[in-house]
């Protein structure tokens, strides 16, 4: 099907948010699309949120674990049964604009690029936005992914026709980096739209509010994923810190 966009996204206890997510998938300009929500053993209403969306438009499908295996575990689910020739991904608790896909879509198909982000906005857990939107940069290769994780995953589109299959690492956390990492390898860099796209939600319990522990799965990419040595994931670690920093200010 014509630039049909699978969208990848894994749901745990998402009642609060889930419907908002949908709403704003559903109101894409783009209108072809599939939502794939793999949900990995909600013990909420999320499942019957989503299965009363599902009676209303086809293009969401629900798959569902019988146990908690985390969110690469489910967001590689819904990859394997993607049918699109691109690929995004939006979590749960994040939104996009209704031009998002539209927008994406044009800037990769006039440039021919395979992988791409945009910049987003930052909103609390009420929605309410921050005074602040990440910026991205033209372009990134692996070594500059490395010192700066500028990349929204709620950003990314790829097309996968381009650079074959993929999944997520089985990782706990920043499975997401890694895959980058792993696309970059293989040669295919990041190029960014700089313009805001989406909305990225702070949530109070979410692993990347606590900065402290996204830093230490930040590390673990670099010591256990990428195999990087002692310093050079010391230096990688001071610009990735220094730039997270700038991010937020």
């Amino acid at each position: 099907m014509k630039d049909l966009v699978s969208i990848i996204t894994p749901m745990y206890n998402s009642s609060k948010f889930i419907e908002d997510m949908i709403l704003s998938v559903i109101s894409q300009t783009h209108e072809n699309w599939e939502l794939l929500i793999t949900d990995d053993c909600s013990t909420d209403n999320s499942v019957d949120i989503v299965n009363n969306y599902i009676k209303q438009d086809s293009r969401i499908k629900l798959f569902a674990y019988e146990k908690n295996m985390g969110a690469a575990y489910a967001r590689n689910i819904s990859i394997n049964n993607a049918q699109g020739k691109y690929i995004a991904f939006l979590d749960s608790d994040d939104l996009w604009l209704p031009t998002k896909l539209e927008k994406q879509l044009s800037f990769m198909q006039k440039n021919n690029y395979a992988f791409t982000m945009s910049s987003y906005y930052i909103m609390n857990e009420n929605a309410v936005l921050k005074n602040r939107i990440i910026q991205v940069p033209n372009v990134i290769d692996y070594n500059g992914y490395l010192k700066n994780t500028i990349i929204g995953c709620l950003t990314v589109m790829i097309n996968r026709e381009i650079t074959g299959k993929f999944k997520m690492p089985i990782i706990k956390s920043s499975h997401d980096m890694a895959l980058w990492l792993d696309l970059m390898k293989r040669g295919f860099n990041v190029y960014g739209l700089n313009e805001p796209l989406a909305y990225y939600r702070i949530v109070s319990n979410s692993n990347t509010s606590k900065k402290w522990k996204a830093a230490k799965d930040v590390w673990r990419v670099y010591r256990k994923h990428e195999h990087l040595s002692f310093l050079y994931s010391v230096f990688n670690f001071v610009l990735y810190a220094y730039n997270a920093i700038k991010k937020r200010i």
